[in-house]
């Protein structure tokens, strides 16, 4: 992040959308349009964006890609995190993490059980922290992206939200990598 946080100011983040699909484009990206329009409606800025195909080591290289590039503060994948052999997100999300967040997996699940019962079973939807970038992989249904949106990244994304939130430690996520 390149901005001074202050307490109680709102501060945009700079996100990247990534979906990981065999079959769609940007014409008919329905859960990334979903994700950019509640990401720039919240204030944030897109700061690239991008469809990859259902492939472990293409998922993983451009998280990695984008996991290093300052202009990046976070990474939304929308896409390949059910239990079908082609679903790899997950997999290569974790490829690339330093850190898992458990409890996002969790909450998300808990967010989709309200909707869709106990299909949420089913979801495999995971967060992590790779070189001071913030990483999530979300269903690819546009439903799911608007709940994980709704429901917790909006809030966690939003330097007013307390007790606590992701924006307040972004400066220090990467502080391992500064020591001397």
């Amino acid at each position: 992040m390149t901005q001074t946080i202050s307490n109680g100011d709102f501060v945009p983040v700079r996100i990247a959308v990534l979906t990981v699909s065999d079959t769609r484009s940007l014409s008919d990206d329905k859960s990334g349009d979903t994700l950019v329009a509640r990401l720039e409606a919240s204030g944030h800025i897109l700061a690239a964006r991008d469809i990859v195909c259902d492939d472990r080591q293409a998922i993983s290289d451009q998280l990695h890609r984008w996991s290093v590039d300052p202009q990046i503060d976070v990474v939304i994948s929308t896409g390949g995190t059910g239990l079908t052999g082609r679903d790899v997100s997950v997999e290569a999300h974790r490829d690339v993490y330093e850190k898992e967040i458990d409890a996002f997996g969790t909450v998300f699940t808990i967010v989709s059980m309200q909707k869709i019962g106990t299909s949420a079973i089913q979801s495999r939807a995971t967060g992590g922290v790779a070189n001071g970038t913030y990483m999530f992989a979300l269903p690819g249904s546009p439903g799911a992206c608007k709940d994980a949106w709704d429901e917790i990244l909006v809030k966690q994304l939003d330097m007013r939200h307390k007790p606590c939130n992701f924006v307040e430690i972004m400066p220090r996520l990467d502080e391992h990598l500064r020591r001397k």
